[in-house]
């Protein structure tokens, strides 16, 4: 209560000293902080109600593959250009622009430091989704006229998938690989898609759904190989799983910010100089970034990015055994109190999975349902960018896994430390093979650099719960527990 009334009369004696326009802000802090120093008559005062839903407080978060909360070092970092050196990073007349563009410099060496790259590889952008689109249709339109295939694979993420799509409808030729039943491409299948008119290969460096790493090394040296550019999506990677593009053969790379731990609407597309990746610039204006991405640097936002950087090359050693712990005790915690759980993607963590996508499927509980249950916990039941969609999870599909079992997955993310898994792993969904039933019941959990061993062991309880309350109501459950099989039974339909 003391630290309210100082904070009170900071803001009453600020509010004599300042101009008029401030004023009003200041009178609204503290209205805020009076109400906040009364103590609360209704018990039910901290509930909050949104979309519908009432909710006691803020859920536990975890769905990091959406997106991750800003580390406050960035944010430190951030601050400076958004009120004292706000010039504009091309301008060169004057210290507020020379300023500006120094910290942009710096922030291209903390990026290009983070990948093993040069400085001037990096070509600053609005985020993952522009660079594969720069990527893709770049390439694909400067070298259209002796190459006119691409070739990349039926789980990766929209903007990628739209993209080929996009290019199909105007000409190119499109080769979309399966996967097999654990998310990861066949390099045998891909050797033999590469044709001599290919253009680019693209594959996602780590799924956003399943958590799956493909084998970029080994995919870049099959390119290269047959002199063909490769690109992949590193959003999930970069910052959580080491990447180095001094020794692995990436002539392109997609880079997010607020996929680690820094601002929203900054990404970054590392563009290969030695052996030169020519790509036609989607968008007119004045040349910025090596005239293959106009328009003006957000200095701030570029700043948080590159401080990102920095602290993930910092952090990542423990970031990644602190994660694999999580994610041990999450998938431990519910697959040793609950029976029909089924892992979607690898088990391998060390090589093949990042730890921080636990992606669950619930037999005979419906996704959206669960979801719905755990109203105290930030998760989902795959992409943010398909999430309006009712339809289960393509990723899962191509695994293989049953429709209504990608439907009642759920994704959880972990982060920090060094872990190994022993858990039963099978088919994840649609892509993977997953059986058309499991791929409605998929939840993904996403745990990160500040997930708490309390946080995961609130949802374990909780997921534990609401599935055996919703396998209750469920006659298919019942029949199960009987030792019917239900593929033997003809349903009669009305």
């Amino acid at each position: 209560m003391a630290l309210f009334r100082a904070s009170e009369q900071l803001l009453a004696n600020s509010a004599r000293k300042a101009a008029p326009w401030l004023q009003s802000g200041i009178q609204i802090l503290q209205r805020g902080l009076s109400a906040q120093a009364e103590p609360a008559e209704d018990e039910d005062s901290g509930a909050i109600e949104m979309k519908g839903i009432r909710l006691r407080g803020a859920p536990i978060y975890l769905d990091m593959q959406a997106t991750t909360p800003m580390d406050p070092r960035v944010l430190d970092a951030m601050l400076p250009y958004m009120v004292d050196q706000f010039g504009n990073p091309h301008s060169r007349t004057h210290l507020y622009g020379w300023e500006s563009e120094n910290a942009v410099e710096k922030a291209r060496q903390q990026v290009a430091s983070l990948i093993g790259a040069d400085p001037k590889e990096i070509i600053f952008t609005s985020g993952a989704t522009e660079s594969n689109n720069m990527a893709i249709k770049g390439v694909a339109n400067f070298y259209k006229d002796k190459k006119r295939h691409i070739v990349t694979s039926q789980t990766e993420h929209k903007c990628v998938l739209d993209s080929a799509r996009y290019l199909q409808q105007r000409g190119w030729d499109v080769t979309y690989l399966p996967v097999r039943s654990d998310g990861r491409i066949d390099l045998g299948q891909l050797a033999d898609a590469l044709r001599p008119d290919t253009a680019l290969v693209s594959i996602m460096a780590v799924n956003n759904e399943i958590g799956v790493r493909q084998p970029l090394a080994e995919i870049g040296a099959l390119c290269r190989e047959r002199k063909v550019f490769f690109h992949t999506d590193a959003a999930q990677a970069v910052g959580k799983v080491p990447v180095d593009t001094s020794s692995t053969p990436i002539d392109l790379m997609s880079i997010s910010g607020h996929k680690l731990y820094g601002p929203k609407g900054v990404g970054a597309l590392y563009v290969r100089r030695r052996p030169r990746v020519r790509l036609e610039a989607q968008m007119s204006g004045g040349g910025q970034e090596r005239g293959l991405r106009s328009g003006t640097v957000p200095t701030a936002a570029v700043v948080g990015l590159g401080a990102a950087c920095e602290v993930a090359a910092q952090e990542m050693a423990a970031d990644h055994a602190h994660i694999c712990k999580l994610e041990q005790r999450l998938r431990d915690g519910i697959m040793g109190q609950l029976q029909g759980v089924v892992l979607n993607g690898p088990e391998d963590v060390a090589r093949h999975r990042y730890p921080g996508n636990v992606n669950l499927s619930f037999a005979y509980v419906e996704g959206e349902s669960l979801i719905m249950g755990l109203k105290d916990i930030a998760v989902s039941s795959g992409s943010a960018c398909t999430s309006a969609s009712l339809e289960p999870s393509y990723v899962l599909r191509a695994l293989g896994v049953e429709e209504d079992m990608a439907h009642t997955s759920i994704r959880c993310v972990a982060a920090r430390g060094k872990c190994k898994c022993n858990s039963v792993s099978t088919p994840a969904s649609g892509a993977l093979g997953v059986e058309e039933d499991m791929a409605h019941t998929s939840i993904r959990y996403g745990i990160g650099r500040f997930t708490t061993e309390e946080e995961v062991d609130a949802a374990v309880a909780q997921t534990v719960s609401h599935v055996n309350k919703l396998r209750e109501m469920s006659p298919l459950w019942e029949m199960v527990q009987e030792g019917i099989d239900l593929k033997t039974i003809q349903w009669s339909q009305h």
